[in-house]
């Protein structure tokens, strides 16, 4: 039997639908137990587009009505796609959803990705950005990417690790995991302080 210790000691509870975040939080080496919360996304009148995501990341951690034992922290998170001062969360249809990529072909883009974590103690809350470039893209391919992929769940109309990020990003600064839905390395750092904290 091992007797290494693992780094960080919680057990999460991801209130998300997303496997991508699953299965990110699972690459952390703690137990996940899945939840669901639903709150409405409409973001605050007047609300700068850059605090959204953590806005609404807040408001899910405070939407989640279980209980947390003191091993316990609730993650929820929210990413959104920002083009200039254009907030484009996600797409209402498939046509919506060809309309936000065409408007993201050929341009920079900023994603970002809220995150709350709530332990029975004490709740925090981040954002991390990161600027993704895609190439020019064909009506032909935006056509093929949401027919086939149906991305109507992603901010932006778009994921980072299926075949649009494979043909079409050409550069990101930041991390890729903010983009494709949570920033790990945020996450970890986070983590390991509220456990600092807690001794």
């Amino acid at each position: 039997m091992s007797t290494v210790i693992p780094p960080l000691p919680w057990r999460m509870v991801l209130a998300s639908s997303s496997p991508r975040r699953r299965h990110l939080l699972h690459g952390l080496d703690m137990p996940v137990e899945i939840t669901k919360v639903d709150i409405d996304e409409t973001p605050p009148p007047g609300m700068p587009a850059a605090e959204v995501a953590e806005h609404l990341a807040r408001k899910k951690a405070e939407a989640w009505e279980g209980k947390l034992a003191d091993d316990q922290v609730l993650l929820t998170a929210d990413t959104t796609v920002l083009l200039g001062n254009l907030l484009l969360n996600k797409p209402e249809d498939a046509a919506d959803a060809r309309r936000m990529l065409g408007l993201l072909a050929g341009k920079e883009h900023v994603v970002v990705t809220g995150v709350c974590l709530r332990s029975s103690r004490k709740t925090v809350s981040f954002s991390d950005r990161a600027k993704v470039l895609f190439r020019a893209l064909s009506a032909g391919e935006i056509a093929y990417y949401v027919e086939r992929y149906s991305p109507l769940d992603k901010a932006g109309a778009y994921g980072v690790q299926d075949w649009i990020g494979y043909t079409a990003v050409e550069r990101i600064e930041g991390s890729f995991y903010t983009v494709m839905g949570l920033p790990m390395h945020r996450v970890y750092a986070e983590l390991k302080l509220l456990a600092e904290q807690a001794r």
